[in-house]
């Protein structure tokens, strides 16, 4: 029988050859995507064989949620609770903006990879799917106290999804050279622009 010190030492590099692991495959999603991400590559990054990444991860779907929860650990997505405490919505859509807009710059390689990914690797839309409904939170966070209803909310909703998109930041950011303050004032005013009276509020 193995002495504990033994069993412990085994454990311990067990678990630092999964780690090795999880974060070979994440550095290669970041450079070139989850679809373009080989169990050879990350063996070889790894520094192991083909086989040990199998034994630790058995299915492509094993390795892709360890991956994800361990980049969530490190790159938490913005916190909602600071902005339900700010009661006027056009300043708590602000500062979530300026929260979200960095966000995306600070993750974008890895962001863009896996959207872009997604109809190529539909296993994604289940690992992902933890972040959509924080994405969904926000939105619902941020459509408080608009005082609208109807047609004028349905449309609230659609404009406050859009202005925390992603792809809208990228849009902003990258397509159109504006730095995240004025992405913000742009999607801040837009979707004040819907809310604005224009007769009825259906």
């Amino acid at each position: 029988m193995a002495r504990p010190y033994q069993q412990t030492r085994r454990a311990q590099q067990r678990e630092e050859t999964r780690r090795r692991i999880v974060e070979a495959a994440l550095e290669l999603h970041e450079a070139v995507g989850p679809a373009q991400t080989t169990v050879s590559a990350i063996a070889e990054r790894a520094g192991v064989q083909r086989l040990t990444v199998y034994t630790h991860f058995p299915e492509d779907r094993d390795l892709l949620f360890a991956c994800t929860a361990h980049y969530q650990a490190a790159n938490p997505p913005p916190d909602t609770k600071p902005w339900s405490r700010i009661s006027d919505p056009v300043e708590r859509l602000r500062v979530a903006l300026t929260d979200i807009y960095a966000w995306c710059r600070d993750n974008e390689p890895m962001v863009a990879n896996s959207v872009r990914d997604l109809p190529r690797e539909p296993i994604l839309a289940e690992v992902l799917a933890p972040m959509f409904e924080h994405w969904s939170l926000m939105q619902s966070v941020l459509a408080v106290g608009w005082g609208v209803r109807g047609m004028k909310r349905r449309r609230l909703l659609a404009a406050l999804g859009h202005a925390i998109d992603f792809g809208t930041w990228h849009s902003l950011a990258r397509r159109q050279g504006l730095d995240d303050s004025e992405a913000v004032e742009v999607m801040v005013g837009a979707v004040r622009a819907v809310v604005v009276d224009h007769g009825s509020s259906r």
